[in-house]
């Protein structure tokens, strides 16, 4: 299979996995911004390392060379062997687990997908991401005990529950043809979340938003890798237009000085 086969097929069934946070989101879902910013070298060494430690055992990044994430986020090889890569894996290769695609199914319902486009689905990609990571709550219904106000039903348990702590859902009805901004939970509408004392995380309210937010500026950044380079040629690009109207500008005059 190309290349570009393998793009468009893990393109559709990232939008078919999500099609139901799609339906949700298009209901009028309030997503908080997640002010990404893919130049912050920081945040994406602490979004890699928080997707390797926690993410990376269930969910491959099929299109991310660990080479070449090194070299874009300003990290030594040596850094990422010793940090960031686990099992046999070699610094040249693919961001792969090593989870068995039957045994997630047989777990989980559905084999936990490739993340690497993750961040790129319609529009709100990166604040559906981040308010997908802070929008888990106690769900005993559920069978991993965990639900998701953003993606409703969602099979993929809490890994961050330790720093963020274990969320309850805060509900009110449901007015009849009413409509709720933060989702629903059993017929309810969801107006906040609650975190009891004796649940709460290692990490604070403020501490866990950068947490979420770091991550979701590595998947973002994993989603189109020349997206820095892009953006710095494109001013470069600007620039050589705007000069070059101005000295064909002063052609033009130079040209046309008898003439008129």
């Amino acid at each position: 299979m190309t290349n570009s086969s393998s793009f468009l097929k893990t393109l559709v069934a990232s939008a078919l996995l999500f099609a139901g946070a799609a339906s949700a989101a298009g209901g009028g879902v309030e997503m908080e911004s997640a002010q990404v910013d893919i130049s912050n070298k920081g945040s994406l060494q602490r979004g890699a390392a928080l997707y390797m430690n926690y993410c990376s055992a269930c969910h491959s990044l099929g299109y991310q060379r660990y080479s070449r994430m090194a070299e874009d986020i300003g990290l030594s090889e040596a850094q990422v062997t010793e940090n960031l890569m686990f099992g046999d894996a070699k610094f040249g290769e693919t961001i792969n687990t090593g989870m068995d695609a039957k045994k997630a199914e047989a777990w989980f319902g559905k084999a936990p997908p490739d993340l690497s486009l993750i961040a790129r689905r319609k529009a709100e990609g990166a604040d559906w991401v981040y308010n997908y990571l802070k929008s888990f709550y106690v769900d005993e219904s559920r069978p991993m005990g965990w639900n998701n106000a953003v993606f409703p039903g969602a099979s993929m348990p809490h890994v961050l529950w330790e720093l963020q702590g274990s969320q309850h859902v805060l509900t009110e009805p449901k007015h009849e043809g009413g409509h709720c901004p933060k989702g629903e939970a059993n017929g309810q509408c969801i107006t906040g979340f609650s975190i009891p004392e004796h649940k709460k995380g290692s990490l604070s309210a403020e501490e866990y938003d950068q947490v979420a937010r770091d991550l979701t500026t590595f998947l973002a950044y994993v989603g189109e890798p020349a997206a820095s380079k892009r953006e710095s040629i494109g001013v470069w690009a600007v620039l050589f237009l705007a000069l070059f109207t101005l000295l064909a500008y002063f052609l033009k005059q130079e040209y046309w000085r008898d003439v008129h």
